[in-house]
């Protein structure tokens, strides 16, 4: 399981790569009751959060590890951060499996730094499918972007940021897909400040990881409603279904329309630019201000890829 001293091995680590992102006070989304912040996680490196866990993992393989390549899954933003950090670490052979499905904006990042990318399935679960057969007959080193200690260590560095940039922080709402962003955040955020809460954000058309907690089975593959969160879509990592019960305090779903409509209003009144996964707290908040009254709440903005075709979709 993760430790809070893996994560500060893996801030160490990654330092000199990554941005440290604002948490920067949102006028527009506080009141007379609640006082709220967003970390810009889609002001990072390629434009999400994803980059911290694949540079953690990709600083620490061993010189035979490098020379067999890596080999990874993504819908995007995972697959651009484990491309990028083998260019920058030197060279490392990369293959990213994605679904065909992929925003536009997202394979252009993946393919411009070098790896070699294979298209396949009509979903998340049916690219990570054919990646672990590839796998198995290729010998490469799986970069799993939710259930792998050093990837899941480079994400909970936020956490640390952010307790850092404001203290009495009460609660910190992190999207949730396979899990691993959350689980990070929560062991260093828990560990720094054992009194936070940790809210988990999913988009009600793919609650895997509630589904997951209350059938008490680790869905790693999970059907989806359609859904414009294409980070948040799929099955849930093993690790953080297994850190569950002491990472994740609540989870809250939230409604396509409302992410729609969080995606817009961050554009509009706070000039950020986050894609539809990345504005799920906002979602939350805009819908159930009530959940965060008389709390310091910081929001993990966790990715800013957004393609302009869905921007015109959205606002018709």
């Amino acid at each position: 399981m993760v430790s809070f001293k893996d994560i500060q091995f893996a801030r160490d680590r990654i330092s000199r790569y990554i941005y440290k992102t604002p948490l920067d006070f949102s006028m527009y989304l506080s009141n007379r009751y609640t006082d709220v912040f967003l970390k810009l996680e889609c002001q990072q490196r390629l434009k999400g959060f994803k980059i911290r866990g694949a540079l953690s993992k990709m600083t620490g393989l061993t010189d035979e590890e490098k020379a067999r390549g890596v080999l990874a899954v993504s819908s995007g933003n995972h697959g651009a951060g484990v491309s990028y950090a083998a260019k920058l670490l030197g060279g490392i052979g990369a293959k990213i499996f994605v679904p065909v499905s992929i925003p536009e904006s997202k394979l252009e990042k993946i393919k411009y730094y070098g790896a070699e990318v294979v298209a396949v399935g009509s979903n998340y679960d049916e690219a990570h499918a054919a990646a672990l057969e590839a796998l198995d007959k290729e010998k490469r080193i799986f970069i799993d972007p939710c259930s792998d200690i050093e990837v899941i260590a480079g994400q909970g560095s936020i956490a640390m940021e952010i307790l850092e940039a404001n203290p009495d922080i009460d609660v910190i709402l992190a999207p949730i897909g396979g899990g691993g962003l959350i689980t990070g955040v929560s062991v260093a955020a828990k560990h720094i400040k054992p009194s936070i809460r940790v809210i988990g954000i999913q988009t009600s058309a793919c609650p895997a990881m509630v589904k997951a907690l209350e059938d008490r089975v680790c869905y790693m593959d999970f059907p989806s409603q359609p859904s414009i969160c294409d980070a948040l879509v799929g099955g849930v990592g093993e690790i953080p279904y297994k850190m569950a019960g002491q990472c994740i305090d609540d989870i809250v779903l939230v409604e396509e329309e409302s992410v729609k409509e969080a995606v817009l209003f961050l554009m509009d009144k706070e000039k950020v630019i986050a894609e539809p996964a990345g504005a799920v707290g906002v979602a939350a908040v805009m819908a159930e201000p009530e959940l965060f009254k008389n709390k310091n709440v910081a929001i993990i903005i966790s990715g800013g890829n957004l393609d302009f075709s869905l921007i015109k979709s959205i606002q018709r």
